[in-house]
């Protein structure tokens, strides 16, 4: 039967995996494992329902084309027409915009499609500096937006929140052309309707990255800035739970025109394809479309009220528990926390948490002294225990299994430490419990054992 096909389709591709390459297979296997027996607290990332697993790894990818909708340069193109109109329905219902593009490879090829697409080597970009807690796309100079234009970073107040009437300031003396909004390390709301005003006083396009927070804005939990923003862009697996890949969206000034006669909407279309990108991934395209649909629902809007309560009860379970939190606390899914009091690093602190199966990112903080690959902070997310359907109650207990293991480390260098192995046992084996308890929807245990 016709509905059945891709079900066979499907167990034959893994069969065959499983007996041609055991070796890869068993990789995969372990991954699996791992994600399903271990506590995720990575605030840059989520997990894919396996019905948007399904449409990456879909017959589309056998699908070559160029171009949009329409206006393809190869034919073969019906179904992947239809797949992709549908995504850009979903991405501006979801979003209230009046324009989507949902070709762009990533969140940071968003970015970069918008920048080059405005901009000409040596223009000025404004943008939230990296160790305040902003992106490599936003003008770090390790970044090749950082190596064509001329850019400038904002900082935080000494409380750790953004300054408005500093980067306002900072705008009228800089002047650039473009003024980017968004982090993915700032643990609070980001008043967008004020950059945008900053960014029309000086003359300046405001591109607003939402990579972080997007699930978020979609629920109506953080303020959107569609409208605001010239243009607003997103990666489409942080907090969307959906495939790898990005979004860009435009909101009312879609029709505005630029000095060459395109619209703002018309820019962004050539600069996707063929400017930047070639053939789209159309898995990705059906894979977003299907995460969309998931984003539209109820119970995604319940899902993101347990992504916000969550991060504010680990955050005020760390502080209490002696721990620096930066801003005191989090408007949103992320936490980020200060360990020089602590006297560990970042990478020491990663390293021994995933010993004991919990994993999460080192991350530099305002006036760090040490290394991207060092650092001195730690930056906590709820996405993954969100979906898990894990709330405030269960991260006091989350914020003890952390404190537990931090407490133990003692740490011989920046990088090397020493960890009580019953320490190790005793979080595993509470890790193990939790998991089970808390189980990933739609994903069976594997029963191996929390993975190595």
């Amino acid at each position: 039967m016709d509905d059945a096909v891709l079900l066979e389709f499907a167990r034959q591709g893994v069969e065959t995996l499983a007996q041609a390459d055991p070796r890869l297979y068993e990789l995969l296997l372990g991954e699996y494992r791992r994600q399903t027996e271990t506590l995720t607290l990575v605030a840059a990332s989520s997990v894919a329902d396996p019905s948007v697993l399904a449409c990456s790894g879909a017959v589309l990818n056998n699908v070559t084309t160029e171009g949009y909708p329409g206006a393809r340069y190869h034919g073969g193109c019906t179904f992947a027409d239809e797949i992709e109109r549908l995504a850009v329905e979903r991405a501006k219902q979801v979003f209230g915009a009046a324009y989507a593009n949902v070709q762009p490879h990533s969140g940071s090829s968003a970015n970069h499609i918008v920048i080059f697409s405005l901009l000409r080597p040596g223009d000025r970009i404004l943008g939230l500096d990296l160790d305040s807690g902003g992106h490599l796309t936003h003008g770090s100079r390790a970044s090749v937006v950082g190596q064509y234009f001329e850019t400038k970073g904002y900082g935080l107040d000494e409380d750790g929140f953004l300054d408005y009437d500093r980067i306002r300031a900072l705008a009228h003396e800089f002047r650039p052309k473009l003024l980017i909004g968004g982090s993915s390390a700032y643990p609070r709301a980001i008043d967008f309707r004020r950059l945008r005003e900053i960014a029309d006083e000086v003359g300046a396009f405001f591109l607003a990255d939402i990579s972080h927070v997007a699930g978020l804005v979609a629920a109506g939990l953080h303020p959107s800035p569609v409208d605001h923003a010239h243009f607003t862009t997103t990666s489409t697996y942080k907090q969307l739970y959906g495939p790898r890949g990005g979004l860009i969206l435009i909101g009312r000034d879609h029709d505005r025109p630029l000095p060459n006669g395109r619209t703002l909407a018309e820019a962004v279309q050539s600069a996707t394809f063929p400017f930047y990108q070639g053939t789209p991934n159309l898995g990705a395209v059906a894979a977003k479309a299907r995460a969309l649909a998931g984003v539209a629902t109820p119970e995604f809007r319940a899902r993101m009220g347990r992504v916000v309560t969550s991060a504010s009860s680990l955050a005020a379970s760390l502080a209490g528990a002696g721990y620096r939190v930066l801003t005191g606390g989090t408007d949103n899914h992320m936490v980020v926390v200060d360990l020089d009091p602590a006297g560990l690093t970042g990478v020491v602190a990663e390293r021994a948490l995933e010993e004991c199966a919990i994993v999460v990112n080192k991350n530099r903080i305002p006036g760090d002294r040490r290394s991207p690959l060092v650092t001195s902070g730690l930056r906590l997310g709820t996405n993954h225990t969100a979906l898990r359907g894990m709330g405030e109650r269960e991260m006091p207990a989350c914020a003890e299994l952390l404190d537990r293991v931090l407490a133990a480390v003692r740490p011989t260098g920046d990088r090397a430490y020493q960890l009580p192995g019953g320490v190790r046992e005793a979080v595993r084996e509470e890790v193990r419990r939790t998991c089970e308890r808390f189980p990933i929807p739609s994903y069976p245990q594997a029963l191996s054992g929390v993975a190595g």
